[in-house]
């Protein structure tokens, strides 16, 4: 099952109306709809909000644990992946990189971008992380590639550089 399979029925279980889980929330109803039509994603503190007020874990909301059932490896084309600051989920069907950065020596040189396609105007590009050289930004993109074949639902970044801000000597190396 989907997120939106998923939030749908424990919403429903758990006796709430999307207005009601909206409320708790402090989101719009259409909001709550848009997720459970699969048409988006809540923001990482709502979901980590959203898990707690329904007192489910975010594995089982995400779709990537379901109690003592394995996996769904169905290739859908499409991987949830969180940017390297936990601040958006994106549901990539398509990653790109970018150019190298002329940067100062220990700033990042290379950017990941997910893909998503979930606008009315195209596809959405999110900043996933950034990389320190070209070798581990396409060992991640290696990695991704990979997982999207076995069919996975979700990846977690593993080469992106953790930063406290954007440049200057904030990354970690």
């Amino acid at each position: 099952m989907t997120f939106s399979d998923n939030l749908k029925q424990i919403r429903k279980e758990k006796g709430l109306t999307q207005e009601d889980l909206a409320n708790m929330l402090d989101v719009s109803r259409q909001a709550v709809s848009k997720w459970e039509l699969d048409e988006g994603y809540p923001e990482v503190e709502k979901l980590i909000l959203l898990a707690s007020q329904l007192n489910i874990s975010l594995d089982y909301l995400m779709g990537t644990a379901l109690a003592d059932k394995p996996l769904s490896t169905t290739n859908t084309g499409k991987i949830l992946i969180a940017s390297y600051d936990g601040k958006s989920i994106v549901n990539c069907h398509k990653i790109t990189s970018s150019n190298v950065f002329a940067t100062k020596k220990g700033e990042p040189k290379y950017a990941l971008f997910g893909i998503d396609g979930s606008s009315f105007w195209g596809d959405n590009s999110t900043l996933l992380g950034w990389y320190k050289d070209n070798e581990s930004i396409q060992q991640e993109i290696s990695e991704i590639m990979q997982a999207m074949k076995q069919g996975l639902s979700s990846y977690e970044l593993k080469y992106a550089l953790k930063s406290e801000g954007l440049f200057g000597n904030l990354f970690r190396l």
